[in-house]
């Protein structure tokens, strides 16, 4: 992402929050009808952060790199972000060094590899492009045979919310792609100048009206654990366990493991893809 789009980043994340805030629940009159965009006005934001208008002005621009971490807690305070969201904001507010990042498409450790092969149920690992870099057998049982993919077809967000016969396999699309809007939108704050990201933004904007929206709204959620509703073609329709995990050593790196409560019918599925 050149500085002109960063910038714009910054920018358009502070009003999409600025505009969910009511002034009536900060203690501003609400004058609905002289209002020409809802939510806080750049005035009122500044006045609850504690900073002068123009310095509020210059930050939303991209204009105050040197700004304090003191004043971006005020804003993220004032526009009541959460973690994620606030997590974000300082990404998106500092410069950023990225030489030496490793990219998605150099792969994983085969010794990464070793540990997919011992685990039993469905595990791969995942670049920052949530690029599917290394798998093991019950996931291709799972998801879909990766090895026989191109190696730009071996990626979640665009098997998810492209691929017709894939994508089908997920009842809750808009779910979905939530979760992909705020891995993505995080990606981008951390290494805001990776062109195979926002190459892949814009083929999922072009694609995915869910994809699209969440975009628009600047949805930023880590995804950590939670349920997944999968209609397998074989065996049935399951309700999995996740978990995502990083790599201390490998931090471009996320290991993805689905798994089931012993003696659900899900137990036994992912037994019967093991197996």
């Amino acid at each position: 992402m050149n500085s002109v789009r960063k910038q714009g980043e910054l920018g358009n994340f502070l009003r999409s929050r600025r505009a969910r805030i009511r002034p009536e629940d900060v203690g501003f009159a609400s004058g609905s009808g002289q209002r020409r965009v809802p939510g806080l006005r750049r005035e009122e934001l500044a006045h609850l952060a504690g900073v002068s208008v123009d310095y509020y002005m210059r930050l939303e621009q991209g204009r105050n790199h040197s700004v304090s971490d003191a004043v971006l807690g005020a804003v993220a305070d004032a526009l009541r972000l959460n973690q994620d969201e606030r997590d974000h904001l300082f990404r998106l507010a500092r410069p950023h060094n990225v030489a030496g990042k490793t990219l998605d498409g150099d792969g994983a450790r085969p010794e990464i590899q070793q540990l997919l092969d011992w685990i039993s149920a469905p595990a791969l690992v995942m670049g920052r492009r949530m690029d599917v870099l290394a798998w093991n057998r019950p996931a291709c049982g799972l998801i879909t045979d990766f090895g026989r993919l191109p190696a730009r077809e071996r990626n979640l967000p665009r098997l998810h919310l492209l691929d017709t016969t894939i994508g089908g396999r997920y009842p809750d699309r808009d779910m979905v792609a939530r979760e992909v809007v705020g891995q993505l939108r995080i990606a981008a704050g951390v290494v805001p100048d990776d062109p195979e990201l926002w190459e892949l933004v814009d083929e999922l904007k072009a694609g995915s009206v869910e994809f699209r929206h969440h975009w628009t709204q600047h949805t930023v959620r880590t995804k950590a654990y939670g349920l997944k509703r999968i209609d397998h073609p074989e065996l049935g329709s399951l309700t999995l366990s996740y978990e995502i995990t990083r790599f201390p050593q490998d931090t471009e790196l996320s290991l993805l493991v689905y798994t089931a409560a012993p003696g659900t019918p899900e137990d036994k599925a992912l037994q019967s893809l093991a197996a």
